[in-house]
């Protein structure tokens, strides 16, 4: 009865459009009450799942983003991709792809990334004559790419949920493959649908303009250097990475490009404090909601259940990815981190899956959740950029989530995807 209050009432509260953190807290709560529990505990477990040292990188790596996008980066990054692979048919689809990989790895997230890159590459390609939905749709679905390349906070959610037991450098490292196979078959959908439509192709510039486009800037793609390889090599961890990356990108905007003015680091400040206090906010209180699951034992359940339907592994990880896509159009990603990995680790682990292998999984299958309705944050700030309606926008975006759905299965069943580039730095 417990789980019927638990989780009837974070539906039921969800289904009026009650924000996600106030159903997660409220379900809790109501639960507790229920069970005659002291309802202090609720605030307890809040305030532990937010008491975490590791936590402090993901401000300070969302700030830094920020100001990533507020200093003029993003278009010194879109034009390198652009000088590199402009040139190949869809020209500024396949330079939009491009430009998430080499900017998700500054950002970390989907959501800038898609306002950074789209905001940029969109109206361009309308004044060339490509049509709206294709620079939609492509901005939305490679913005994924964005939670899988280094530095994504999205993976030191995960390795929290997990027990804190992970090794964020391995989390980070096991992202990058995926990302650029899922960047691969992104080129791949967007060359298909720019032939069916006979969109244009961009002149190469020449190799001199490249490198001059590549020199000036080397200083905002150091970051990515400066994030992984010291978190990689150990000199420091992922908290004090974030500190580092915060302080590099305010010089490089500052002292180097000198695109960043008082108003601009006030905008950036500010939305990166709102950005964080929604974050923290969701996990603390899916940390109560997840600690139910666990006092409730449902994770021991589920794992006797699916052990009871099959005990192949190939379609345990069909399943779990089925629910996943399905509960990720419905949620947003932090909370869906926080509750499902105490729920779906230990399947994954009783069959086999490396932990580091299924966080991954995890959070590909998760971000494909952002780009589709009715809860896709991320489809709705691409749609918002590009200023059609969401109809529009899922009448064509078909061939881009296939690309990103085959993408999840090879992640899924080709673990040395995830797991090569850590052993190689072990």
């Amino acid at each position: 009865m417990e789980l019927w209050v638990l989780f009837g009432s974070f539906g039921l509260l969800l289904a009026i459009g009650t924000p996600v953190a106030f159903c997660l807290g409220v379900a809790s709560f109501a639960t507790v009450l229920y069970m005659g529990l002291p309802p202090v505990v609720v605030f307890q477990r809040l305030n532990s799942g937010v008491s975490v040292f590791a936590l402090m990188a993901i401000p300070f790596f969302i700030f830094a983003g920020e100001l990533m996008v507020r200093g003029d980066i993003a278009r010194r990054l879109i034009a390198v991709a652009g000088a590199a692979i402009g040139h190949m048919r869809g020209g500024l689809g396949q330079v939009n792809i491009a430009s998430s990989v080499l900017f998700g790895g500054i950002s970390g997230s989907a959501a800038a990334d898609a306002s950074a890159i789209g905001g940029l590459t969109i109206p361009e390609m309308k004044r060339r004559g490509y049509g709206v939905d294709y620079g939609v749709n492509i901005t939305v679905v490679s913005s994924i790419i964005a939670l899988l390349i280094p530095p994504s906070h999205n993976m030191i959610i995960y390795s929290i949920s997990a027990g804190g037991r992970l090794s964020i450098a391995d989390l980070f490292t096991a992202g990058i493959l995926p990302g650029l196979v899922l960047a691969i078959s992104l080129m791949v959908a967007a060359w298909f649908v720019a032939k069916k439509r006979n969109y244009p192709t961009e002149a190469f510039p020449g190799l001199a303009m490249l490198g001059r486009l590549l020199i000036n800037a080397i200083p905002g793609l150091l970051l990515i250097l400066i994030i992984f390889g010291g978190v990689r090599s150990g000199v420091f961890t992922a908290s004090e990475s974030s500190c580092i990356a915060a302080v590099y990108a305010l010089l490089v905007t500052v002292a180097v490009y000198r695109t960043m003015n008082w108003v601009q680091f006030q905008g950036a400040v500010a939305a990166a404090v709102r950005t964080t206090a929604m974050v923290l906010l969701v996990i603390g209180c899916a940390a109560s909601f997840g600690w139910l699951l666990a006092f409730l034992k449902v994770p021991t359940a589920m794992v006797q259940a699916m052990q009871g339907l099959t005990d192949n592994p190939i379609l345990i990880l069909l399943l779990i990815n089925l629910i996943l896509l399905v509960l990720g159009t419905f949620m947003d990603m932090s909370p869906l981190i926080v509750i499902t990995t105490p729920i779906f680790l230990p399947v994954a682990s009783a069959f086999g899956v490396d932990p580091v292998h299924f966080g991954v999984i995890l959070i590909l299958n998760l971000g494909i959740g952002l780009c589709t309705p009715p809860v896709g944050a991320v489809l709705f700030v691409g749609c918002a950029v590009g200023r059609i309606s969401v109809w529009e926008a899922m009448r064509t975006i078909w061939p881009f989530y296939g690309a990103a759905f085959a993408t999840l299965m090879l992640v899924t069943y080709v673990p040395a995807l995830s797991l090569w580039l850590p052993g190689v730095f072990r």
